[in-house]
């Protein structure tokens, strides 16, 4: 049977997995660190998928391979194809200007609706390409080509071949800035409107197109953001929302029709089926849990036992846990607050059910937004590396009001990336189905008072300015 494989290129690693085309079945694995912050060599990601393809016995038996990455990381390349600078990643919020600039000069965040569906925020590239202009103009002139971090390693995988060689897909074009996901072009004037000058980009694959061939004979997948990645993976459907718990908090659905959301809050992606994927991202989310840990001086097991002994709603303490800034809500310079705090509270196991109860009332509102957008939600399916934690299995369902399911540990976005080689490997209408077993469904009445006390003290964060830090 041919065999595939499935690249997952993160903010913290890089996984790969090598699976049966045509059964999904897993054959082999390997895995690599990336380095930490919110900028990074892209040759980093190179070492690091070298590390992972290695351990993971190699691609010389491997019929197809794809690349899902984070999204909308700025990587810029000169004339000859080398890295201008260290990529910006999408966490990185240095150009929250920049997106309020930008909004204002194209008309407002309705214009921007009307040519993207999404309204600018730190996090997408567009805003990355006008803060290079403003802040390393020399680098800015040195940018002959702008493309994303999955774009530069699909691009690496066949070899390097020009400028012309670059490409990706409508899934992680669409969270640029400057791609059309219902027109299905480049906005243009968009780039030259952040870059100060036009560069060449990526050619927008279909979902089943191949953008060449490794130099072994593989044929190399179009490739995808991870969200649309992660939602492939997982074989999501209409009425299914993937909330994803990693380094960023994600809530994306499958949909026939386009976000248009002029408050900025839900994104209007496309997926990597040839649908839309309209997705609410967070920056706090698996970190919560790993501070809360620290602060407390457990491990993540215990502190899923302390979370749990303690009662729905923590007491009326409530921690809002913006500890790196935050995209949904657009508040990239707020601190994370804990209010409620009383002596009754002041315990491992309030603070513990407040972490995680704080991490599940943002995911919330993101639900909340995407319901508003036209998405059906009948139930959650709950992934990443928050979804391992007992505590926040057990207590998601109290806050996101729905059935939550929760498949087994696993590698989605690689997954998903895998699932893609074969669709262009079988040269098939639509992607091989991969039978999935170990899933589990979790259920509980709801605490509305939960995200009531939660929406109260959302409003009382500061920011550092606020702080004088």
């Amino acid at each position: 049977m041919p065999l595939v494989a499935g690249v997952d290129s993160s903010t913290q690693s890089c996984k790969v997995v090598v699976r049966d085309a045509e059964s999904g079945a897993l054959v082999r694995e390997g895995r690599a660190p990336h380095p930490d912050g919110t900028s990074a060599p892209p040759a980093a990601w190179w070492d690091a998928l070298q590390t992972a393809i290695g351990e993971a016995g190699g691609l010389d038996d491997v019929a197809a391979v794809a690349v899902g990455g984070q999204q909308h990381g700025m990587v810029c390349l000169d004339e000859s194809g080398e890295v201008v600078r260290d990529a910006l990643l999408w966490n990185d919020t240095r150009s929250a200007d920049a997106a309020v600039e930008l909004t204002e000069e194209l008309g407002g965040a309705q214009a921007w609706v009307d040519a993207v569906n999404l309204v600018p925020v730190a996090s997408f590239t567009v805003t990355k390409l006008r803060w290079l202009a403003q802040h390393e103009p020399e680098n800015a002139a040195r940018t002959a080509a702008v493309c994303l971090p999955h774009d530069w390693l699909s691009w690496k995988l066949a070899g390097s071949p020009g400028l012309d060689g670059l490409a990706t897909d409508r899934g992680d074009a669409s969270g640029t800035g400057y791609w059309s996901p219902v027109s299905g072009d480049y906005r243009r004037d968009l780039l030259e409107r952040a870059l100060g000058r036009d560069a060449v980009l990526p050619r927008v694959l279909g979902p089943s197109e191949a953008a060449g061939k490794t130099p072994s004979g593989a044929l190399i997948g179009p490739g995808t953001g991870d969200n649309a990645a992660a939602a492939l993976g997982l074989g999501a459907g209409p009425g299914d929302v993937v909330v994803s718990i990693g380094t960023s908090g994600v809530a994306c659905a499958v949909s026939d029709v386009p976000a248009a959301d002029v408050s900025g809050a839900v994104a209007g992606f496309a997926d990597a089926t040839g649908r839309y994927l309209p997705l609410v991202c967070t920056l706090n989310a698996a970190r919560v849990l790993d501070a809360a840990a620290r602060m407390l001086g457990v491990d993540h097991d215990e502190l899923s036992r302390l979370a749990l002994s303690a009662p729905s709603g923590s007491g009326g303490l409530v921690l809002v846990p913006y500890l790196e800034g935050e995209r949904t809500p657009n508040k990239p310079d707020a601190t994370g607050s804990l209010h409620g705090l009383r002596l009754e509270t002041a315990t491992p196991a309030y603070l513990a059910r407040a972490a995680v109860e704080g991490l599940l009332c943002g995911l919330a509102d993101g639900i909340d937004a995407l319901v508003e957008q036209g998405a059906r939600v009948d139930r959650v399916l709950l992934i990443g590396g928050g979804a391992r934690s007992e505590a926040v299995r057990r207590i998601a369902p109290t806050v996101l009001g729905r059935p939550v399911v929760v498949p087994p540990a696993g590698e989605y976005v690689a997954d998903g990336a895998a699932r893609q080689a074969a669709w262009v490997l079988s040269g098939a209408a639509e992607p091989p189905v991969w039978e999935r077993s170990g899933v589990e469904t979790y259920e509980a009445d709801v605490d509305p008072a939960v995200r009531a006390r939660y929406a109260e003290a959302r409003e009382l964060v500061l920011d550092r300015r606020d702080s004088g830090s």
